[in-house]
């Protein structure tokens, strides 16, 4: 179902990474993911994602809500998957029927293809979104990129920006299913029907959604006004960032993860 999904949703916790200082924890997820897309061979690959696991079991965010975040890309997993196995050679031949050839290099690229996408969702759901803050996440990137500043970049509407826009996934999910419910309740069809019939009936979903999706922008926009808000000109924070040792500790261990990974490839 579309309540399902959690993709942008923020769960408060009181684990060791709920703690990190969210530049840092910005940091360790490029990091991270650089550590993913460094690993070339399906061992190194393998303890990557055991150290997601382990992430995942320190950050205390149930596994049923990881895979929740993973739903909405399981047709592109799928059909990532199976196109490796279909499109990849090799020298062991596995299976032949006419033009269908599965090959022994082509499941394990299928399965490294597998693993690589599962760990990137996991990563950047558990440091970007689930452990961070909409406010949080808004100050860190502020800062992160406020060098850019000298070059007139709008860093501050860029972070706000970002921010809203992952904040209101959830409400917008929420309304899809709503409008859903009450178009089946008039008797709508969404699931037969050929694929331009399909698309027909979303038709009476889209339209509302758009008109919701404008009448939230406009409450808001008329919201930060009633409150005085002019961007960065001016503004001040309440709660400033200050790096703890705990966040040189995590960036420590990442660092030296990802050499470890890459020194295991090189002597492996």
């Amino acid at each position: 179902m579309i309540k399902d999904i959690t993709l942008g949703q923020y769960f408060p916790g009181k684990s060791i990474i709920h703690k990190l200082d969210p530049r840092m924890k910005i940091i360790i997820a490029i990091i991270y993911i650089t550590a993913i897309f460094v690993s070339s061979r399906l061992y190194t690959l393998a303890i990557v994602f055991i150290a997601n696991l382990i992430i995942i079991f320190i950050s205390e965010i149930p596994f049923g809500t990881i895979l929740k975040a993973i739903k909405p890309l399981m047709f592109l997993i799928i059909f990532t998957f199976f196109m490796n196995i279909f499109m990849v050679s090799g020298d062991t031949l596995l299976f032949s029927f006419f033009f269908i050839k599965i090959y022994l290099d082509g499941i394990r690229h299928a399965v490294f293809m597998l693993i690589r996408i599962t760990s990137l969702v996991c990563a950047t759901s558990i440091f970007i979104t689930y452990t961070t803050s909409p406010t949080a996440l808004t100050d860190a990137i502020e800062t992160l990129l406020s060098p850019l500043k000298k070059i007139k970049m709008p860093i501050h509407e860029f972070a706000m920006m970002m921010t809203i826009a992952l904040r209101f996934i959830s409400p917008i999910l929420e309304e899809t299913e709503k409008i859903m419910n009450a178009q089946k309740a008039r008797g709508a069809d969404f699931y037969s029907g050929n694929i331009l019939r399909r698309a027909k009936a979303l038709v009476p979903i889209l339209i509302p959604l758009i008109v919701s999706a404008f009448r939230r922008a406009e409450e808001l926009a008329v919201a930060m006004e009633c409150r005085c808000y002019k961007g960065s000109e001016g503004r001040t924070k309440m709660k400033r960032l200050i790096y703890s040792p705990k966040d040189f500790a995590a960036l420590f261990i990442t660092v030296a993860f990802i050499v470890g990974i890459i020194l295991i490839q090189q002597v492996i």
